[in-house]
């Protein structure tokens, strides 16, 4: 694994203008990359001074939205429209709707979510059920040390076909086996004849399109540099993407 490098930087810089003229799919999870981070995930909005640059994108180039969101629910913050929309972290497409199997798979789990519902609510847990995953935040418990041990106390002696995966104050529950970001990354370069590709994201439910992203691609992981990433290049922090889609822009202009 190699030491990443600042995406802004003169190397990060020449390897988007290469890319730029491969015509890539450009992809971007949505909250933290496109979107900061907010207290509460129903305030998550795209910047109103990022949404010409993802327009004027879009237009040219396919771009699409990976969110561990579903997609309905991305839809409405995005404030443009992209050329395609993969929700609950891979599970969901645009168009085929979410994994009826992955859905089914998770029932058992929210039987248990509404036996200890009222413990959860005292503790400031907030679930979010999103169909094909299921999202449990404590961005907002008074106590998060309280919080996690009543969640801990949730996911104990899951069934091995329920998974978890830790996130920023989040904790998702998944179905093994399930489309990861990964696999939507490429079945959306096949579907959109893209040989290369751009990917930006910001958490561990990224990894997956890191670690198998084509040597020629550019991956960016948005927040300080983490030397265990697989993404070659970092942002410091969400709001330098404003410059990086400035920089696409002016490439494709030229």
């Amino acid at each position: 694994m190699s030491l990443q490098q600042h995406l802004l930087g003169p190397e990060g810089r020449q390897a988007l203008t290469r890319l730029v003229q491969q015509q890539p799919l450009l992809a971007f999870d949505f909250d933290g990359t496109l979107a900061p981070i907010v207290m509460h995930p129903d305030t998550a909005r795209t910047p109103p001074s990022m949404v010409p640059l993802l327009t004027t994108l879009a237009r040219r180039l396919p771009l699409v939205i990976l969110t561990g969101r579903q997609v309905e629910d991305v839809q409405q913050r995005l404030g443009f429209t992209p050329t395609h929309i993969v929700g609950n972290h891979g599970a969901e497409d645009l168009i085929e709707g979410p994994d009826a199997r992955v859905v089914e798979t998770l029932a058992p789990f929210r039987t248990r979510v509404e036996d200890r519902r009222t413990r959860l609510s005292t503790a400031g847990v907030f679930i979010e059920d999103k169909g094909a995953s299921i999202a449990i935040h404590y961005r907002l418990s008074p106590d998060p040390v309280a919080a996690r041990a009543v969640i801990d106390e949730l996911l104990t002696e899951l069934p091995p076909e329920v998974l978890i995966e830790p996130g920023k104050q989040v904790v998702n529950v998944l179905a093994a086996g399930a489309p990861d970001k990964g696999d939507a990354m490429h079945r959306l370069m096949a579907r959109y004849g893209c040989r290369s590709g751009f990917y930006a994201g910001d958490d561990t439910n990224d990894e997956p399109v890191f670690e198998r992203a084509e040597r020629d691609w550019v991956t960016v992981r948005v927040g300080p540099r983490l030397d265990n990433s697989h993404a070659r290049y970092y942002l410091q922090e969400q709001a330098e993407m404003a410059q990086v889609l400035q920089h696409l822009v002016d490439t494709l202009g030229a």
